[in-house]
């Protein structure tokens, strides 16, 4: 075979290669050949494969250089493992009143010299959220060692661990990495890609939302828990199992000064929508290291259709990193990816800007977790203008800003600079 061809499957699950056709991508309802071979890669170990329900892939022949929508068979999608960013969607059509796809990222499929490939470009090699290497037993014991715990939020965390699989859950009791401390019930956005939060004419959320209000106590004791033995140890507030963190400053302060009462050991970060200015600074104030914003546009009118906030603006998203930054404080931005849309020229240019006069640390280049078509409808985007493509983007920016580092998983203080 001398070109990637598609891959597809079948009502029963089973997935196979169609030789007569080449495979696709999608970015912004516009389809492509998957033909250049410099952007697909092997498909890395951990992906998983989809099978798309109410859709119809959309293949190329290369004879007449035709597309065509394939009736008989389901599109199929990678989900890529952390570390990799996809470039190109699966290439489909929708039938008519096509059910909603669930919460993850959906990378377009190849099958070419005997394996499966992506369209992907790797931007982080550390394996910080690599469940291949966990010994599940042994995460089971280390669970059933807390059985008697009195803190609900490690009650918590167990569930995040064995039920999610949740990453930074498993790492807290595997002792390594990062250490999640999620901390608020509640939010002040209403983000369309929300993991934990879904309306009810929507997908089911991926992730159990935090039930209670935990104690700078229980936040503390885990803290000081995970730094006591791990190496260059990272504890974060704000994860996908809760709200808005800003919303329990008051809460996370008495924490973070309890941790630097005992110790300076540790990188106390914490993941946010920066809605609140005010509880930024309060948090620098106290002995916060790094801050990581989320942002899936540079432009503001983008970003308020997917955050919906409530309560604030994106100039306080830019006056919260202002303050971070002034304070001597480490700034990431979670730049949520969607192909077709982050790799718009107008896109690339004002993230640009954005970096520029903000002044950020790194950027993270994370997959964007929703349904692909759903996302240009819901974001009112009809049609995208000048594709500069997503690896460009990236590669763009390194050269833009050498300074800036690029990745995807957050940095202990140690290797800020």
């Amino acid at each position: 075979m001398s070109y990637p061809c598609l891959v597809v499957a079948k009502k029963n699950k089973t997935i196979f290669d169609y030789p007569e056709f080449a495979a696709c991508g999608m970015k912004a309802g516009r389809v492509f050949p998957l033909n250049r071979r410099e952007e697909l890669i092997p498909m890395p170990a951990q992906s998983r494969l989809f099978l798309l329900p109410d859709r119809f892939p959309i293949a190329f022949n290369s004879e007449n250089a035709q597309y065509r929508a394939l009736e008989d068979v389901y599109p199929v999608a990678a989900f890529l493992p952390p570390g990799y960013t996809g470039l190109f969607n699966p290439a489909y059509r929708e039938k008519t009143k096509a059910r909603i796809l669930p919460l993850f990222s959906y990378t377009a499929v190849a099958f070419y010299k005997s394996r499966f490939y992506v369209p992907a470009v790797r931007v982080d090699r550390r394996k910080i959220h690599d469940l291949s290497l966990v010994n599940w037993q042994d995460l089971g014991n280390k669970i059933r060692y807390f059985k008697n715990t009195k803190n609900r939020l490690i009650r918590h965390l167990a569930d995040c661990a064995l039920k999610s699989c949740c990453a930074n859950a498993v790492n807290f009791f595997l002792s390594r990495f990062e250490c999640p401390l999620p901390a608020s019930r509640f939010c002040n956005a209403g983000c369309i890609g929300c993991i934990s939060n879904q309306p009810q004419n929507s997908c089911p959320a991926t992730q159990e939302r935090l039930k209670f209000s935990p104690t700078a106590r229980e936040l503390s004791e885990i803290a000081l828990m995970h730094i006591s033995k791990v190496n260059k140890a990272v504890v974060s507030f704000g994860q996908g199992c809760e709200g808005e963190p800003l919303l329990a400053t008051e809460t996370i302060v008495e924490t973070i000064k309890s941790i630097r009462k005992q110790t300076s050991r540790g990188t106390i970060h914490i993941n946010t929508n920066a809605s609140l200015p005010e509880n930024v600074r309060a948090l620098c104030k106290a002995g916060l290291d790094s801050m990581r914003v989320s942002l899936n546009s540079a432009r503001g009118e983008y970003y308020r259709r997917y955050y919906n906030p409530c309560g604030y603006s994106f100039n306080d998203v830019r006056k919260s990193i202002s303050i971070a930054k002034e304070s001597g404080k480490f700034v990431s931005l979670n730049y949520l990816v969607m192909p077709g849309f982050t790799d718009e020229k107008q896109e690339y240019q004002a993230m640009a800007g954005f970096i520029r006069d903000s002044r950020v640390d790194m950027i993270q280049w994370r997959n964007l977790n929703f349904d692909p078509q759903r996302f240009f409808r819901k974001m009112k985007i009809i049609g995208s203008g000048d594709l500069l493509g997503v690896g460009k983007v990236i590669e763009q920016i390194r050269i833009k800003f050498p300074g800036l580092k690029q990745g995807y998983f957050n940095l202990p203080k140690e290797d800020f600079y």
